[in-house]
């Protein structure tokens, strides 16, 4: 494992010139390859009020993009638009409601196979001040995350997150406290979730630079909780509550409230009953089936999971302290869904997920939505 941050980019030098290149050959528009369908906007033009303090209508879907390869990633600027990772191309796509989407980037040196690619992305608080966009990917070696400003080349902050066909976890968001997290995955070896060198199978914490954050659990490991087989989608509530996703292996999928310090279980518990051995239990599971819950949002006092093979949006109320029982939406009516994440607007904005060869692709797949709250 090595962290790396602006001072120390010797694990970029052989990749330098590749790096610089693709960065400046994608913002300045004119050398990219063109892609094999460019996205479109059916609702360009049109886009309904949406209130921060409304509830989303998820009975009144607006359809900001379609034809995007693969949507991951999803983070919002200021001004209410989004960037949107496609996980195969590398590219990144600025979408608005009502305006025809833009590509303002492309990744270099994305190895995009198996569930692997370019994965999350984040906006940090200071992106006015310092136009910083961050992103969770997968490269020939590893999977890591890198920083860069839309006109500029990436700089590496964290590698030796390990990588396989699947299990890469790749959610990153940046939490209340101002701080970087990334949710991650057992790269297929189910040892490292327990394992504290590793950077797989745990919540990682850091500062906007890539190192360890101060008050972590250990001193100068980024490790913040362990015991995840594959974290997908990081969201806090109001009081400030961490809360994530993550996949089951054969028979329970997972909402879990992180605590720093925390073991979740993974290899041994799948679900709950790990508390007499020392594990903390999920707040809600579902089987495999109902669910594999890819991105969560919580707007006002509902958390919001995008659900990839359950093919519907679970909403979980938030109340007592906990979660509530959880209630399915939008069941099959979109296919697979990855990400949700609220707007600025107070609108929600939804990803499907059915060109990433494991859904039925329809017509217009894949979309990304907005659902306006009222």
């Amino acid at each position: 494992m090595r962290q790396v941050n602006a001072r120390d980019r010797g694990p970029c030098a052989a990749i330098a010139a590749l790096v610089v290149v693709g960065a400046v050959a994608a913002c300045a528009g004119d050398t990219t390859p063109a892609p094999t369908h460019l996205p479109s906007s059916a609702g360009v033009g049109t886009t309904a009020a949406s209130t921060p303090a409304g509830r989303p209508d998820l009975d009144a879907a607006e359809e900001v993009a379609g034809y995007v390869d693969v949507p991951w990633g999803l983070a919002f600027l200021p001004g209410g638009s989004a960037l949107v990772a496609e996980r195969n191309t590398g590219r990144i796509l600025r979408l608005a409601p009502g305006l025809a989407p833009e590509q303002v980037y492309q990744l270099p040196g994305v190895a995009a196979r198996g569930e692997g690619g370019l994965l999350g992305l984040a906006v940090p608080p200071d992106y006015a001040e310092k136009r910083y966009v961050y992103a969770y990917f997968t490269a020939d070696t590893d999977n890591r995350i890198v920083r860069f400003r839309l006109d500029g080349p990436p700089e590496v902050l964290v590698t030796g997150i390990a990588k396989a066909g699947n299990h890469d976890g790749g959610r990153i968001a940046f939490g209340p406290d101002g701080m970087l997290y990334a949710g991650t995955g057992d790269a297929g070896q189910r040892a490292r979730s327990q394992d504290p060198a590793s950077l797989n199978g745990k919540i990682l914490r850091m500062t906007p630079e890539g190192r360890a954050a101060p008050g972590n659990p250990t001193p100068g490991s980024p490790v913040y909780s362990r015991g995840h087989r594959n974290v997908q989608g990081l969201a806090w509530d109001r009081s400030g509550r961490l809360f994530t996703s993550e996949f089951g292996q054969d028979r329970f999928d997972e909402i879990n409230l992180i605590e720093p310090g925390r073991n979740y279980g993974w290899p041994a518990v799948e679900g709950a009953a790990g508390v007499d051995r020392g594990y903390t239990d999920p707040l809600v599971t579902w089987a495999t089936a109902e669910a594999s819950p890819s991105g969560i949002a919580i707007a006002g006092d509902t958390l919001y999971v995008a659900a990839l093979r359950g093919r519907r949006l679970w909403t979980v109320p938030l109340q007592d302290g906990g979660l509530g029982e959880p209630r399915a939406e939008l069941r099959d009516r979109y296919g697979r869904l990855r990400t949700v994440a609220v707007a600025p607007d107070g609108a929600l904005w939804l990803t499907t997920s059915n060109t990433d060869g494991r859904g039925e692709v329809g017509s217009g797949d894949d979309r990304v939505l907005r659902f306006p709250a009222r």
